[in-house]
């Protein structure tokens, strides 16, 4: 099966998530892991991360983290994952060495050429749709999308709202991956493990 995902975390780990977290991986179509929690303290996420690599590495799938680019060697993780506010991408890049590093860059064909210059590995687009896990995030244009991927030869992720309806005209397009995080953890009707099921 095409791994074509970009799984983001729920907002709060809970004690069934690593369980869930199994079954998620285990369908076989997400690349990428990322662990975003924007408020914990380093100690808890040095040991949410001990089990989370256990999953990923059990599934091939690589494990990022969210804007701690100075952890990701301590923690074993396979790379970073930075906003334009998260610091400087050039002492990232410099820090994280031949670790993957990816890089927010909304709506902006100029900070896609700026994240390039950086030696990044990855851009990510966004956001597409009205996003539960980030409701004020600017709107992304599908032209810029079109114009990222005609000019820059990077693998491009796609987030914001992203659901088993409306992803396909986004890889269409040209999007290489889909990051998907509200439809997998935070469905009324689908448990995590039937969720990601919905995206073929």
């Amino acid at each position: 099966m095409k791994k074509y995902i970009y799984l983001i975390s729920p907002k709060e780990i809970n004690k069934d998530f690593y369980n869930n977290l199994d079954k998620v991986l285990s369908y076989g179509n997400v690349k990428y892991f990322q662990l975003r929690l924007k408020k914990k303290r380093k100690e808890n996420l040095f040991k949410i991360s001990k089990e989370i690599k256990k999953i990923t590495r059990k599934h091939k799938v690589k494990f990022i983290i969210n804007d701690y680019y100075n952890l990701v060697s301590k923690i074993k993780a396979d790379g970073c994952h930075m906003g334009q506010l998260d610091g400087p991408i050039n002492i990232a890049r410099k820090k994280l060495k031949n670790k993957i590093l990816g890089v927010t860059c909304h709506n902006s064909i100029l900070m896609a050429k700026k994240a390039v210059k950086n030696k990044v590995n990855y851009l990510a687009l966004g956001s597409f749709f009205k996003s539960r896990l980030k409701p004020g995030a600017k709107k992304a244009d599908l032209k810029v999308l079109k114009q990222v991927k005609k000019n820059i030869k990077l693998p491009i992720v796609v987030i914001g709202g992203i659901n088993n309806s409306n992803y396909k005209k986004l890889i269409k397009i040209g999007a290489n991956y889909i990051a998907i995080s509200s439809f997998i953890w935070d469905n009324p009707k689908l448990k995590p493990e039937i969720a990601i099921r919905k995206f073929k």
